[in-house]
């Protein structure tokens, strides 16, 4: 049987859902939200709502052992079979991978090139990043192509010699990676600060803003919507205990979280950088910190090769459910299936290098967005929340309630089982609403209120 083992299916699934995610938007965005209270907000909701949908997708995959669409339309009982169409969550995950692997590429570039050449002044680090993005399309291009590619060679080795292999070797370099830079910052004055910034909680400071942003976290780091969930839970065995899996893989995600921040925050505070660096931190505030430090380039080599394991676990995971699907679906080899996906996912990945950069950009650029921002925006606030969305509707109103039940029970007490059912019925898609419409909102009314100003200003002045 091409199946995980048990050990495996943790690493894969966790592998999934720690990436940039973890490591890059968790720290900034704890930065910019308060820190501890975005924090605590995150765990709670982990714990609360992302462990439940986790478990509810994991069921849909493990009980049908089928690709996304296939398990949709296995499990569904109605006569015309419209609940397979939830499936198409299985497009977002190459629409991810155009712009994902794209930054992916530039942790490349910053491992083995910007590693042993650090910036020394804020000038420096700022147009040493500015010129990689904006101008050094070679760099780009070939950086982006190592990444999307290498990730094609290990899907198309299959669950066993590929994704379960891989993530064998490259979760456990990443964790004794961060192990030993988390005791590096340990043994620094500022570490007690930044114990205190994640941790020393005011109530004061837990605002809407700070839920919601908490909130997106939990979908964007638990790989929630995009079908990767469904299809490695069809590749465990049968009957695994699937609350304890998803209980692993969202605390050492948390775990994971934390570690990096400590790390991060550590050595900004160390040089006396304030913890709001935004999303430059990675690939701007970070470089700089290692040029100032003795062996820097060394800490710098050991934190971009962790992001870099990372960011390959997840893009692997995002990669596979489309990969399956064509492979089960259409009868095509995994080989030709990976490597033909890849080379769709870098044939539009050129169009977001270019969108950033100097020359090109503003041909790409549409509604004051790039193409680049327009990607994320259709992913992160459509795709990803309809499909975690519609896979609850799913559990919820196309299945019997006794009949989910019977898939869980030998895991889950009644009295558990019916909280769980609370949660993924009714909790949790009002949760999935409020997160796309604030999402919207974000993304066009403040566009909408500045070109409404600017008009007005330009009135004023005619």
């Amino acid at each position: 049987m091409n199946n995980f083992t048990k050990l495996g299916f943790i690493l894969a699934t966790l592998g999934s859902s720690i990436g940039l995610g973890h490591i890059w938007r968790f720290p900034y965005m704890t930065g910019e939200s308060g820190g501890s209270a975005f924090v605590i907000m995150y765990v709670i909701l982990t714990l609360f709502i992302g462990i439940p949908i986790l478990v509810a997708k994991m069921v849909i995959g493990n009980k049908t052992q089928k690709n996304v669409v296939s398990a949709f339309n296995e499990l569904d009982t109605t006569s015309k079979k419209h609940w397979k169409k939830a499936g198409i969550m299985i497009i977002g995950g190459p629409l991810i991978l155009t712009y994902y692997a794209v930054i992916l590429g530039w942790v490349f570039y910053y491992c083995f090139v910007v590693s042993f050449n650090l910036p020394q002044t804020p000038e420096e680090a700022q147009n040493l990043h500015n010129n990689l993005v904006g101008n050094n399309l070679i760099a780009c291009l070939i950086s982006f192509a190592i990444c999307i590619f290498f990730t094609g060679y290990i899907v198309s080795k299959g669950v066993k010699n590929g994704l379960e292999k891989y993530n064998f070797i490259l979760m456990p370099l990443l964790f004794i990676i961060f192990i030993g830079l988390f005791f590096y910052a340990l043994s620094m004055p500022k570490f007690s600060d930044a114990v205190e910034f994640l941790f020393k909680f005011d109530i004061s400071k837990i605002t809407p803003s700070v839920l919601i942003l908490a909130l997106s976290q939990v979908f964007f780091s638990l790989s929630l919507g995009v079908g990767t969930i469904i299809t490695y839970s069809s590749s465990a065995k049968k009957g695994e205990n699937l609350l304890s899996s998803a209980t692993w893989i969202a605390l050492s995600g948390i775990i994971i979280s934390l570690i990096a921040g400590l790390i991060i925050f550590t050595l900004l505070f160390e040089q006396g950088y304030k913890a709001s660096q935004g999303p430059g931190m990675l690939f701007v505030s970070l470089p700089l910190v290692f040029g100032s430090m003795s062996y820097g380039w060394v800490i710098s080599f050991l934190f971009f090769a962790a992001v870099l394991f990372a960011g390959i676990t997840s893009t692997i995971s995002i990669l596979e459910p489309p990969v399956a699907y064509l492979t089960h679906n259409y009868n095509i080899s995994r080989r030709k299936a990976s490597y033909f996906i890849c080379i769709a996912i870098f044939l539009v990945g050129i169009f977001v290098i270019l969108s950033l950069s100097v020359p090109y950009g503003k041909y790409l650029t549409f509604f004051d967005k790039s193409f680049l921002e327009w990607m994320d925006f259709i992913t992160a606030a459509i795709v990803m929340p309809l499909g975690a969305f519609f896979a609850l509707l799913f559990l919820s109103f196309g299945i019997q309630k006794q009949k989910i039940y019977k898939f869980v029970r030998n895991f889950m007490s009644r009295k558990l089982f019916n909280a769980w059912y609370i949660i993924i019925k009714y909790i949790a898609p009002l949760v999935i609403i409020l997160v796309l419409v604030v999402k919207f909102i974000d993304t066009f009314v403040p566009k909408a209120e500045q070109s409404k100003s600017e008009n007005t200003i330009q009135q004023s002045q005619e």
